[in-house]
């Protein structure tokens, strides 16, 4: 029996819902991450539903690390800014935010690195446009599929507040 896969998949940034759900369910049929590159993921055999995995945008911080591996969770790996834990199911719920708010101050953590890019490959691709290469549509392009992403987060960071408003 094979005891190690290597998967490609590709998720939109608007997307890492729905890429730690895809994670989970590997987990739930016995395939949890062991390491994960651009649009790669290694996965290892496991009991089905051992682990649950959980991502997260956070820059490399060696004491968050840390303090995630005290909690109980593994360090999995990166991709750019994109951190991954795993954690044994036995060991309780595993969540990264405990609460709305920490939820909504990720989205705005996302929000804030997408308008950030998308409004440097707006300013380059304006500068490029009359460069004599004429390559600036390259970065408009960038900057169009950027402020798409951070509508998307801006839309969810919206249905949480209206959550928020329901609960208090």
């Amino acid at each position: 029996m094979e005891s190690r896969k290597t998967m490609r998949k590709w998720f939109w940034v608007w997307e890492f819902e729905k890429e730690e759900d895809w994670l989970n369910e590997m987990a739930a049929n016995g395939w949890v991450l062991e390491s994960v590159g651009l649009c790669t993921y290694h996965f290892i055999r496991c009991e089905p539903g051992e682990y649950s995995v959980r991502l997260e945008m956070h820059p490399y911080d060696e004491a968050y690390v840390q303090f995630m591996q005290d909690t109980g969770a593994e360090y999995v790996g990166r991709m750019m800014m994109w951190v991954y834990f795993r954690k044994k199911a036995v060991d309780g719920k595993f969540d990264l935010f405990s609460d709305i708010d920490s939820r909504i101050g990720h989205l705005d953590k996302i929000g804030r690195i997408l308008a950030i890019l998308g409004g440097m490959n707006l300013l380059i691709g304006l500068f490029n446009s009359f460069s004599p290469a004429r390559i600036g549509w390259v970065n408009l392009l960038c900057a169009t599929l950027l402020m798409y992403a951070l509508g998307r987060i801006h839309g969810k960071k919206e249905a949480l507040e209206k959550e928020r408003l329901l609960h208090e």
